[in-house]
C-alpha cells in the first residue's frame, strides 16, 4: 500500500482535477444538453429515403448515467451481442462483438478513427463518457462508409451538440476505493455558430476486493482488502466550434487532449509461469486528437461530407523487479500518428435512391525509440439505399481497400488489398418502423504492424506478406414494438472468418534455437449465436428491460484449440420504479457463464457469476439529482481473466447539475 501511495504521489499532475472540482462546484443552473452531433454519424439516412429502423444499437446519454458508466466498457457491456474482456498483463479493458475483438471491430469519436496504428487495439478504459452524447455498435452490416478494417463490427462514439443559447452540466462523485470523478459539459448554440467545451477527472487510488479472494502465489501481493498496483488517473478535455451557415451546410473543428496513467495489478492466480506475475506501471498513455468535419448541400440532390484528422498517441511502461516498486528498466516508451481524410458524395437524384461515393486515406507511424514504421491505407467505397416500395428497402455495398507498407525498419517492405461488400434487406412491418431484415456481408481485417513486424523480444519471425483477414456474415431479425408498451429486437447470426492470422512455429536459427514463432494466416473459425433484447414500459411508474446472448465460437481449423476470452451466456436486466416525484429507484442483474481463458498453456473455464446492483436517486430540486448506489451487492469473486479478480462491493454517490 505504501509502495502505491509513493506511486500516486510522484505522477505528473496537469492541474485539471482541481480546476474541475471547482467548476463543478460553481456550476450554474437549469437542464443538460441531450443534442446529438449528427456531423459525427456515419449512416444518416436522408430524406429521400424513407427512414425505417436503424441497423446500429444504440446507447444514449441518460441510459449511461442511468447505469453510472463511466467508461466506454461500462458502457458497451449494456447492449445485446457486446461482452467485455480484462487483458490482465496490461490492464486494459476490451470490448467483443459478436465474439470479435477490436482490432476487427474498430472505435470511431464522430466518425474518425480512434484505434492504436501499432496493434490495432483500444483500451476502452481509458476513455470516459461524460461528454458523449451516445455511443452507437454496429454488427454485420456495418457501413462501409467507415472505411477499413470493420470486419466484425464498428463502434462510433458521438459527442454532443448543443441546442440552446447556453447550456450543459455538472457533476461530482465518490465511491469505494477512494474514487474521485468531476465532470463539466458547457455548450451554446447561436444559430449561425455553436460550441461544446467538455472537462472530466476520474481517479481511484484501488478497489475493493471480494468475500473470500484469495492470493495463490507463493509471494502473496494482494492480502488486505483492497487491490494493490490498481491505481488510475484519466484526464479530458475536449472542445468543438461548429459553423452553421444555412439550414443544409455545417462545419465543425475538435480537439480532444487526453492524460492517463495506470498502475497494472499483480496477477494473482495459480500459474507457475515464471512471467505470469508482472510489476508493471504506466506513467502516461496520452492522446492527442484534433479534427474537421463538414457536409455541404451542392444544389437540390447533392451533398459533400469530408472529415480530416490527426491523432497523437504516447505510451510510457515501467517494468520493475518486484512489488517493492523501487527501481525499473528503462521506460519503454513508444509514439504513434495517425492521420487522415475522408471525402463523401451523396446523390439524390435517382429517384428512391440514396447513392454514396466515399475515399479513405489514412497514414499510421509508429516509433518504437527510433525504429519507424509507416503505413498508408487507402479505401474507395459505394454503397446505395434503395426504396423498393413503402415497405422495401435494399442496401448494396462494395469497396476496394489497400494497404502499403512504405517505411520498415530493417524488414523488407509488403503490400496487400482486399474487397468488400454488403447486402440488407428490410421490410417495414408497420409505419412505426417495426422491422425484419436479413443481411449478408463481406468483410476483411488488414494486418497491423505488429501482426507483420513483431518479433516480439527475439521469439519470433515478422511476415510482411500476412493477407487480411476475412469473414462471411449471415443474419436474420426482427425488431419494432411487439405490443404497447414494448421495444424488442431478435437476431440470429453466423460468421465464419477465413485466413485468420495465428500464431504457428517455424523451423529457423533465427531465435537463437531451432524453431521461432510466426504470425500466418491460417486460421478458420467461426462464430455463430442468438440475440435477444426487450424493454417494456409497464405503467407511468414501472418499466424494465433485459437482453440476453448465446455466443458459440468455434476453432474450424483445429478444434482442439479453444478461442476464449468471450462468455457462452450473457444477460443484462434492470428494473426502474419511480415512487413519487422526487425518488427513482434502479435494480440491475448481470450474469455469464462458459468463458474460457488461456491458462499454463493451455486453456480453464471460468466460473459463471451473477451481479446485482441497486441505485436510488434522489431530485430535491428540478435540475438537481443525487445518486446512491451499490455494485456487486453480494460481494461475489469473480473473474475475466485468470488470476485478475473484478471489484467486489462497490459503493459509489454522485451529484449532478443540469443548466
Amino acid at each position: 500500500m505504501a509502495a502505491r501511495e509513493s506511486a500516486k504521489r510522484g505522477r505528473r499532475r496537469s492541474g485539471a482535477g482541481p480546476v474541475l472540482l471547482a467548476l463543478g462546484l460553481s456550476a450554474g443552473a437549469v437542464q443538460a444538453a441531450d443534442g446529438v452531433f449528427e456531423l459525427g454519424t456515419v449512416t444518416v439516412v436522408g430524406a429521400p429515403v424513407k427512414s425505417q429502423a436503424a441497423g446500429e444499437a444504440v446507447l444514449g446519454q441518460e441510459e449511461i448515467a442511468r447505469n453510472n458508466a463511466d467508461t466506454v466498457s461500462d458502457a458497451a457491456r449494456l447492449l445485446p451481442g457486446v461482452s467485455i474482456s480484462r487483458v490482465g498483463a496490461r490492464n486494459e479493458e476490451m470490448i467483443y462483438v459478436r465474439g470479435f475483438d477490436s482490432r476487427q471491430v474498430p472505435v470511431f469519436v464522430d466518425g474518425v478513427p480512434l484505434y492504436v496504428p501499432y496493434d490495432g487495439y483500444v483500451d476502452f478504459g481509458r476513455f470516459t463518457t461524460f461528454d458523449l452524447a451516445e455511443i452507437r455498435v454496429a454488427k454485420a452490416d456495418a457501413s462501409l462508409l467507415y472505411g477499413p478494417n470493420t470486419l466484425g463490427g464498428a463502434i462510433n462514439l458521438v459527442t454532443r451538440k448543443p441546442v440552446r443559447p447556453f447550456e450543459g452540466d455538472a457533476r461530482l462523485g465518490f465511491g469505494a476505493g477512494q474514487t474521485r470523478k468531476a465532470a463539466v459539459n458547457l455548450g451554446g448554440n447561436q444559430g449561425s455558430w455553436y460550441y461544446q467545451l467538455g472537462a472530466s477527472y476520474l481517479d481511484a487510488d484501488s478497489f475493493p476486493l471480494p468475500k473470500g479472494f484469495k492470493d495463490y502465489k507463493s509471494r502473496p501481493t494482494d492480502t488486505g482488502g483492497s487491490r494493490e498496483n490498481a491505481y488510475r488517473t484519466d484526464e479530458r478535455l475536449s472542445f468543438k466550434l461548429g459553423l452553421t451557415p444555412n439550414a443544409t451546410d455545417e462545419y465543425a473543428l475538435g480537439y480532444v487532449r487526453q492524460e492517463g496513467e495506470k498502475g497494472n495489478p499483480v496477477y494473482t492466480g495459480r500459474s507457475t509461469q515464471r512471467n505470469a506475475a508482472r510489476y508493471w506501471r504506466w506513467p502516461y498513455w496520452d492522446k492527442d486528437s484534433i479534427y474537421f468535419l463538414s457536409t455541404t448541400r451542392i444544389g437540390g440532390d447533392n451533398v459533400l461530407k469530408t472529415r480530416v484528422y490527426h491523432d497523437t498517441y504516447e505510451n510510457g511502461l515501467d517494468i520493475y523487479g518486484d512489488a517493492t516498486y523501487s527501481r525499473h528498466d528503462p521506460t519503454s516508451a513508444y509514439k504513434d500518428v495517425s492521420k487522415g481524410a475522408t471525402i463523401e458524395w451523396a446523390n439524390y437524384s435517382l429517384a428512391g435512391h440514396e447513392l454514396r461515393l466515399a475515399a479513405h486515406y489514412k497514414v499510421d507511424e509508429h516509433d518504437d525509440a527510433g525504429q519507424f514504421y509507416r503505413d498508408v491505407t487507402t479505401s474507395l467505397v459505394a454503397e446505395d439505399t434503395i426504396a423498393l416500395s413503402d415497405r422495401w428497402r435494399l442496401t448494396l455495398g462494395a469497396s476496394h481497400e489497400k494497404r502499403d507498407a512504405r517505411e520498415v525498419y530493417y524488414w523488407p517492405r509488403g503490400s496487400t488489398s482486399a474487397t468488400n461488400g454488403l447486402a440488407r434487406l428490410g421490410y417495414a412491418l408497420t409505419q412505426q418502423g417495426d422491422e425484419v431484415y436479413a443481411v449478408v456481408s463481406h468483410k476483411t481485417r488488414f494486418p497491423t504492424i505488429k501482426d507483420r513486424y513483431s518479433a516480439r523480444m527475439g521469439r519470433a519471425l515478422p511476415n510482411p506478406d500476412l493477407k487480411p483477414e476475412a469473414a462471411n456474415h449471415f443474419e436474420l431479425g426482427v425488431s419494432g414494438q411487439p405490443w404497447a408498451g414494448g421495444k424488442g429486437q431478435a437476431a440470429v447470426f453466423h460468421s465464419r472468418v477465413r485466413d485468420q492470422i495465428q500464431t504457428v512455429v517455424v523451423p529457423s536459427g533465427a531465435c537463437g534455437g531451432t524453431q521461432c514463432d510466426q504470425a500466418q494466416n491460417v486460421g478458420r473459425t467461426r462464430n455463430q449465436g442468438v440475440e435477444l433484447s426487450l424493454a417494456q414500459q409497464f405503467s407511468a411508474r414501472w418499466s424494465a428491460n433485459a437482453s440476453y446472448t448465446y455466443l458459440q465460437r468455434t476453432n474450424l481449423s483445429d478444434r482442439r484449440v479453444t478461442l476464449v476470452d468471450t462468455p457462452r451466456h450473457r444477460l443484462f436486466a434492470a428494473v426502474r420504479w419511480l415512487p413519487g416525484t422526487q425518488w427513482e429507484l434502479h435494480a440491475t442483474l448481470e450474469a455469464e457463464q462458459g468463458r474460457r481463458v488461456n491458462f499454463d498453456g493451455a486453456y480453464r473455464q471460468l466460473g459463471g457469476f451473477g451481479t446485482a446492483g441497486v441505485k436510488a436517486v434522489y431530485k430535491p430540486a428540478k435540475d438537481v439529482a443525487l445518486d446512491f448506489g451499490v455494485n456487486n451487492l453480494g460481494d461475489k469473486w469473480y473473474e475475466l481473466a485468470d488470476g485478475h479478480p473484478m471489484p467486489g462491493r462497490f459503493w459509489y454517490v454522485n451529484g449532478i447539475y443540469r443548466f
